[in-house]
């Protein structure tokens, strides 16, 4: 997604850097402001956290505005909680898989499939992209305690690497 994204920033590495901190984040633009969910996004707030001036930020919001392909996808994006450091506190278990290829059709699938047998709800799984993230990595946060016999059982599952349990 962000290779066809990012065409639109080729002579702005700058505008891309929010550009990219927008998306992962699931900052919605929506009339030349920037929002997570109905909360408003001071510009320079954003610079600060994507390193750059708050003029380039404008630029940026300007640039997606600007363009139908961008303004479709910036416009609909939304914010996400990720329960993984939540899922202790909770008595949850935060499962983090670490994929031999995040490419490879069926992980969450064999995953959650493995957790369902054991009789374990699944609170919430969550990938993160391999075009936005360099590490990307499947979280599976269960309810209740994941018993220890089932790890071997989640690491032979097709395309999981390894594994770290929260």
């Amino acid at each position: 997604m962000w290779k066809s994204l990012s065409k639109h920033f080729g002579k702005y590495p700058s505008q891309a850097k929010v550009a990219k901190l927008l998306l992962v984040n699931g900052l919605k633009v929506k009339e030349g402001r920037v929002y997570c969910g109905e909360i408003e996004v001071a510009d320079m707030a954003i610079g600060r956290a994507a390193g750059v001036d708050r003029r380039i930020v404008r630029s940026a919001i300007d640039t997606i505005e600007g363009s139908t392909e961008l303004k479709g996808v910036y416009s609909q994006l939304e914010p996400f909680a990720l329960l993984t450091n939540v899922a202790p506190a909770m008595g949850w278990t935060s499962l983090e898989i670490i994929p031999t290829d995040a490419r490879i059709p069926g992980i969450i699938a064999e995953v959650t499939a493995v957790i369902a047998r054991e009789g374990l709800s699944v609170r919430q799984a969550v990938v993160s992209d391999p075009d936005l993230s360099p590490n990307p990595r499947l979280f599976v946060i269960t309810e209740g305690a994941v018993p220890p016999e089932l790890i071997p059982a989640i690491r032979s599952c097709k395309g999981v690497g390894s594994l770290v349990i929260h």
